[in-house]
């Protein structure tokens, strides 16, 4: 009853104010047949410029006096719940019809906004994400979208170094640690973040289970928790362990969780874990992995570490520090040093 099925739905409710200049607003200001009568944006940045051909005012009020507008679009990003609320009452009051995209927040959770739109006779309508679609096909979805935190862009002042691998249970969460415990013991202030529920062995300072957020509130959490811990602990360098792997056969489900975690970060420098025979995991390689990394992100992979749990012969290791020609460890015998200085030396013996 409350949903937009189609773009036809909209068309009936032209002309509109669209609230929001972003990616959304635009997107509804490009469906066929709609109309647009003008912009309204919170951020002083965008007010007075031309978006979509018009200009962008700060005042609802003023353009629905300048426009002969019946309706309101309200595509703001998640974490602005309570402007959008603010903005449907105010467009309703003004007689005004609404459609909100409000994802976290569903209209039918909204039930006196819905009888205040009642009470003045105007439509209240969201574009919802559809979780009816998805139930549909694998017959169980989440209640309501599972994005919820504010979208964020933080880069660290600190160098951060990102440690990633080939598979899952290759060695990240440990590699990571004994990186933060090397610095620590020599002389650097230090900070590891675990991605992993699993992540309580110290030095670890902060550890949250990235996979269970929502891929597209990834980043904030990672930005957002590297900003909290410069704040609270002004670090020398970060160190941040990954999920997964970008590459791995088999496994694509985390693949973008390992993503979002390498682009949030922002790594000056990265290390790739690999555990060679596999047991259970089928990983496509360091080279594949070592690709990806400097692909995806503008930043330098300075070492790998190996997990030598099922490997016979030890020596194994130079073979892969020939073949790849990057400083190659055994993290569990000594090899953090070795890492570490590969690292310090990437960045320039960072002093800060």
């Amino acid at each position: 009853m409350y949903i937009i099925s189609s773009v036809e739905d909209l068309q009936e409710l032209n002309s509109f104010i669209v609230i929001g200049c972003g990616g959304g607003g635009e997107k509804f200001a490009n469906f066929e047949g709609v109309n647009t009568a003008g912009f309204v944006d919170d951020d002083p940045k965008k007010q007075s410029r031309k978006f979509c051909d018009k200009f962008i005012s700060s005042d609802l009020n003023k353009v629905i006096d300048e426009t002969d507008a019946r309706s309101v679009a309200i595509m703001l990003p998640i974490g602005a719940e309570g402007a959008a609320l603010k903005y449907a009452v105010e467009a309703i009051k003004n007689g005004l019809n609404v459609v909100t995209s409000f994802r976290s927040l569903p209209l039918i959770e909204n039930k006196s906004l819905i009888k205040l739109a009642e009470s003045k006779g105007v439509i209240i309508k969201e574009i919802s994400p559809r979780m009816d679609i998805i139930d549909g096909i694998f017959g169980i979805s989440p209640s309501k979208c599972t994005e919820i935190l504010p979208k964020i862009n933080y880069k660290a002042k600190a160098p951060v170094v990102y440690i990633g691998g080939t598979s899952q249970e290759c060695g990240k969460r440990t590699t990571t640690r004994f990186l933060g415990k090397t610095a620590i013991e020599e002389g650097l202030k230090a900070v590891v973040i675990s991605t992993d529920e699993l992540g309580l062995e110290k030095p670890v300072d902060i550890n949250f289970r990235a996979g269970s957020l929502s891929v597209m509130d990834v980043a904030s959490a990672i930005m957002g928790t590297v900003k909290y811990i410069e704040e609270k602990d002004d670090p020398d360098i970060i160190f941040v362990e990954s999920q997964a792997s970008l590459t791995e056969m088999d496994n694509p489900h985390p693949r973008g969780l390992s993503a979002a975690i390498l682009i949030s970060c922002m790594p000056a420098a990265s290390i790739v874990c690999h555990r060679p025979n596999h047991p259970y995991r089928k990983p496509r390689g360091i080279n594949y992995e070592i690709n990806a990394i400097e692909a995806l992100e503008p930043t330098k992979v300075v070492g790998i570490s190996l997990n030598l749990r099922n490997v016979d012969n030890k020596k194994d290791i130079f073979k892969y520090e020939k073949k790849y020609g990057l400083p190659t460890v055994d993290i569990m015998n000594g090899g953090a040093s070795r890492l570490l200085k590969a690292i310090m030396d990437h960045l320039g013996g960072y002093k800060k």
